[in-house]
């Protein structure tokens, strides 16, 4: 409202003489001042308190999105202090039912089903000029997509290569007669290993010297399973199920082929030959070292030279000795390395080669111990063959696919085709996507967040009472030495630097097997050829469509991939309260990494290096194990009430629980700098609470119960529900945001703390 000095009349000092004397006595006068005085502050208060309204609302399009999307996922009807992820998820889980194609649902799977879209888009659009790598891609998509031609392949392109693996003994007759007198189990493990990037039996690979991380050396170490966890083997329980169709799955792919073949098919025989396989991989994977004897790198690291495989480490086979020499040479040879005997090699699984060895040496087989060798390490490639063939192959894997993961039906062949190529050429992939999907201001945002998460972490590592200033001294020097990736790789954006990269790949739209056995091929020589150059560090260790973060020890490097900076992780224009509680979690669960069970054990500049005090460690170590306990009593109600595995998950949860106590107490800190931040619309939420309601609802999320027993065997992470209830348990910032009293659930009796 205007005011105008003529609504206010004064009289004058000096009136003319012919004027009448004003009749208003001196409290008339007095009294219209006051009044026309209080007129003018109770105009400018209401013009005060209509701007500060105006202020202390945001009502921009990200706030108001923002405040829609967090109201429609919780539940207010939950006592937050009671179960805090039912108050925050309860409304997420009742509208989101898991698709039937998928064997879990969650906002991660949420937004990768959107990211797939975008690629869908540009892996679609043809662009005419664009650089060869993206042609390329979009070329292996269409192969992909080619459903026609890849039914009126039928099985005919496994069946032409399996020859080069030396056949598969029951989907053919007369094996020995053809291969029983050449073979050698080095050959078929080298073969497929060099060839087909499958690791069987003997698992092969060139990689990062855990004790001096700028140079590759060769590994060796224990196989993977069929039945990905040991503990299926027992087929009985929750696993029963999945043993028979496991089984079920190899009988009916070696009757397909047989049938494609026009060969006879003698079901009893095909039977018997199916449980020697199982009784012969169930003895694999008991020789196979548990999760939990897995979890020390340092224990890990055994370093020697390659002829004391030989010596040490021997694998018999009926009277056949296993060569390593001969074995090494027959992969590197490939791409022109030549091994000696004194090659310096790591042998990660020392006590499983004992195992296997005693396993292959009193194997029996009624005429050989060969075929059933064969037999199993041909089926444990085709197994995963079938998905580049035709409809009738594919559904030879159902029932096996739902005993594991509960989904009875595959998702749209488009979005399969889209992960795919991501999968295999994401640096082109992530070129297409950061040109249609990705916000530059972005990286810049993130970085102030890094800096910011960085320091709190620092200065925690000061308050410590457990660790020694020596060890403190050491942790700050690494903490300050972690690179940082965010967005994606600048050299994807260069055309020369990405057709170099993909020069030696030339798909075929009309041939999509044969560009998956040519990707498998590519993948591995590429890791092979790595053994004799100098790693660099400066690599990204993934591609930029990518809905997830990651730590690399060996790097000492944190990644933010473009597909993840998004909300509800993070979003320029939300809340700062939002991006803390979301992108800034996982700011600081990946720092944590770098400090967790494993990551602990590596240095500054990413070796294999104990810089820990015996006391610092000793401490530590204690620390760690009330979070154990913690988590592992966690019972999952989805997989039929198993509890968690909290040796397995504790690297995970010491990095959630970290990352929730950084990330908050950077956002105080932003909060002490820039002010409050004005409030969302129709949430009557203050931002501290705000910022962990964002943090929980990142985890909502809902498993299939053969999922659920799944991944609490295979899993590292807890399932999202864990992950908020146990590290807001042991955050006592998160009671006192929300008013909880001390008999709450939320507020336990004892609270773990590590970082």
């Amino acid at each position: 409202m205007t005011i105008n000095s003529g609504d206010l009349r004064m009289t004058e000092t000096n009136p003319p003489k012919s004027a009448k004397k004003p009749r208003w006595t001196s409290l008339e006068v007095g009294l219209t001042t006051i009044v026309s005085l209080l007129f003018i502050v109770i105009v400018a208060l209401i013009i005060l308190f209509a701007t500060q309204k105006t202020e202390e609302i945001c009502t921009t399009g990200d706030c108001t999105q923002s405040a829609s999307r967090l109201i429609e996922n919780m539940d207010a009807s939950v006592d937050p202090c009671d179960n805090f992820y039912q108050y925050a998820c309860g409304g997420w889980l009742k509208k989101n039912i898991i698709p039937e194609t998928s064997s879990r649902y969650s906002t991660f799977d949420i937004l990768r089903d959107e990211l797939e879209v975008i690629l869908k888009g540009v892996l679609e659009k043809t662009v005419e000029g664009e650089a060869a790598a993206l042609t390329k891609a979009k070329t292996l998509y269409k192969s992909c997509t080619n459903e026609s031609l890849i039914e009126l392949r039928g099985g005919a392109p496994l069946l032409d290569m399996l020859p080069d693996v030396f056949e598969w003994p029951v989907a053919v007759d007369n094996w020995e007669t053809n291969y029983g007198e050449t073979w050698r189990l080095e050959n078929v493990i080298a073969k497929l290993n060099e060839k087909y990037g499958t690791q069987l039996l003997v698992n092969f690979f060139v990689g990062t010297d855990d004790r001096d991380s700028n140079s590759y050396i060769i590994h060796v170490g224990q196989t993977n399973l069929g039945l990905l966890s040991r503990d299926y083997y027992a087929c009985t329980g929750p696993y029963a199920e999945a043993c028979r169709a496991y089984e079920k799955f190899m009988i009916d792919l070696a009757k397909l082929i047989r049938t494609d073949r026009r060969l006879d098919i003698n079901e009893t025989h095909i039977r018997e030959e199916v449980t020697r396989v199982m009784d012969l991989e169930r003895d694999i994977a008991n020789a196979t070292d548990t999760p939990e004897d897995r979890n020390n790198p340092v224990l890990l690291y055994n370093k020697m030279e390659l002829g004391d495989l030989n010596a040490n480490f021997t694998l018999e086979v009926e009277s056949q000795v296993f060569d390593w020499s001969y074995f090494t040479a027959k992969i590197m040879d490939t791409v022109n390395i030549s091994i000696p005997d004194t090659e310096k090699v790591i042998n990660y699984s020392p006590n499983y080669y004992r195992r296997l060895n005693l396993i292959l040496s009193f194997f029996e087989h009624p005429s050989s111990p060969h075929r059933d060798l064969q037999n199993y390490m041909v089926w444990r490639f085709v197994m995963n063959m079938v998905v580049g063939l035709s409809r009738s192959y594919r559904d030879t894997r159902k029932a096996f696919r739902k005993a594991l993961s509960g989904t009875t039906s595959e998702a749209a062949v488009w979005r399969q085709c889209a992960l795919y190529v991501n999968n295999n050429m994401d640096n082109a992939v992530g070129r297409l996507y950061v040109q249609e999907a990705f916000s530059e201001k972005s990286k810049e945002l993130m970085e102030e967040m890094i800096k910011d998460i960085r320091e709190v972490f620092i200065s925690n590592l000061h308050d410590l009472t457990w660790m020694d200033a020596e060890t403190k001294k050491a942790a700050e020097e690494k903490a300050r030495a972690i690179r940082e990736r965010i967005g994606y790789s600048d050299n994807i954006m260069d055309d020369k630097y990405l057709n170099n990269e993909y020069k030696d790949l030339a798909y075929s739209a009309e041939e999509y097997f044969e560009n998956i056995l040519q990707n498998l091929e590519y993948v591995q020589k590429k890791r092979l050829r790595k053994l004799r150059v100098k790693v660099n560090k400066e690599e990204w260790v993934t591609g930029a469509a990518v809905v997830n973060a990651f730590y690399s020890s060996s790097k000492n490097q944190i990644v933010f991939p473009a597909g993840i900076l998004q909300p509800p992780f993070f979003s320029k224009g939300q809340a700062k309260s939002l991006n803390y509680g979301g992108i800034g979690m996982v700011i600081g669960h990946e720092i944590t990494h770098g400090f967790d069970d494993n990551g602990r054990n590596y240095d500054k500049d990413g070796d294999l290096k104990d810089w820990w005090t015996p006391d610092s460690t000793d401490r530590f170590l204690d620390l760690s194990k009330c979070i154990v306990n913690q988590y592992g009593n966690f019972s999952w109600d989805l997989a039929n009430g198993l509890h968690l595995n909290g040796n397995n998950t504790l690297g995970e949860n010491i990095a959630d629980n970290g990352g929730i106590r950084q990330a908050y107490q950077a956002y105080k800190n932003y909060v002490e700098e820039h002010g409050e931040e004005p409030s969302l619309p129709g949430i009557d939420l203050s931002h501290n609470q705000l910022f962990f309601l964002n943090f929980a609802q990142v985890w909502c999320g809902t498993h299939r119960p053969e999922q659920a027993i799944n991944s609490i065997k295979v899993d590292v992470h807890s399932p999202g529900k864990f992950r908020v209830l146990g590290s807001l348990q042991n955050f006592p910032e998160f009671a006192k945001a929300f008013n909880c009293n001390k008999n709450s659930y939320m507020v336990p009796a004892n609270i773990c703390r590590v970082w």
